[in-house]
């Protein structure tokens, strides 16, 4: 799975470059964010800008990212499109995530969270 990340002061950012998270892709999604959230990087922007579609292994894999961070630090969700807003709502995970609308409405937010 090809994804994108770079810094901004101490907030990384991960983009995935797929369209899919999904079984054949969740497993190196969940262990490139292991990896991360491993090296100390405590404050996450997760943007779905390119993603259409998530099944219930991508959804698992996203959860623990989050539960990976812990209470150390965030992982916020940006950019997401229609149909995966409409997984998270149905899943309810909208009440756990922080979704913004955009990748700087979600650094700001996490800008804020000291």
């Amino acid at each position: 799975m090809q994804l994108h990340q770079n810094k901004m002061g101490d907030v990384l950012i991960v983009r995935p470059l797929e369209r899919r998270i999904d079984a054949a892709t969740a497993t190196e999604f969940k262990e490139k964010m292991s990896e991360w959230i491993g090296a100390g990087n405590r404050r996450i922007v997760l943007n779905l800008s390119e993603v259409d579609f998530i099944d219930s292994s991508g959804l698992g894999a996203i959860v623990s990212s989050l539960k990976k961070i812990g209470n150390d630090g965030d992982l916020v969700i940006c950019s997401v499109r229609e149909t995966v807003m409409s997984l998270f709502r149905l899943t309810r995970m909208n009440r756990v995530f922080d979704i913004l609308s955009s990748e700087e409405e979600a650094i700001g937010a996490l800008s804020r969270r000291l």
